[in-house]
């Protein structure tokens, strides 16, 4: 089984609902991910909680966290979310940028969107690496 780490600066927006969404799309015997940020905030943030809720993914339970290099070295795949230059660089490890927008403190219209777009992008990179529930 393969992981894939989604970062973002604070950890309680994009990052979380990537990783919620890749769960959701990804066979859990070939792939799983995980989410952290580079400076967690407390909470995910309410605006996304409802955004997300929407879906039926209830994140009012997850919890920021910070990303290091550790948790980075287990993963295949590193997908930064504007954390930029603070993101760490980890050797071997596979990096791809998404420039998304900050979705905290945006009305919730634009939080869909974000969202959309995300849900976009993972359902690519599940497809594109054969992650997909019931392929066999």
């Amino acid at each position: 089984m393969e992981s894939v780490l989604f970062a973002c600066r604070h950890n309680a927006g994009r990052s979380q609902m990537a990783a919620a969404l890749f769960n959701q799309m990804a066979d859990p015997s070939r792939a799983i991910a995980l989410s952290a940020g580079t400076t967690p905030a407390e909470r995910v943030h309410p605006e996304v909680a409802d955004a997300m809720r929407e879906l039926g993914v209830d994140l009012t339970g997850s919890t920021p966290q910070l990303l290091t290099p550790d948790l980075a070295a287990g993963t295949r795949l590193l997908v930064t979310m504007g954390c930029g230059e603070e993101c760490p660089y980890v050797p071997g490890v596979e990096i791809q940028d998404w420039p998304l927008e900050d979705p905290k403190g945006q009305p919730l219209a634009r939080v869909r969107e974000i969202r959309d777009e995300i849900a976009g992008r993972v359902r690519e990179l599940v497809e594109g690496h054969g992650w997909s529930r019931g392929r066999t």
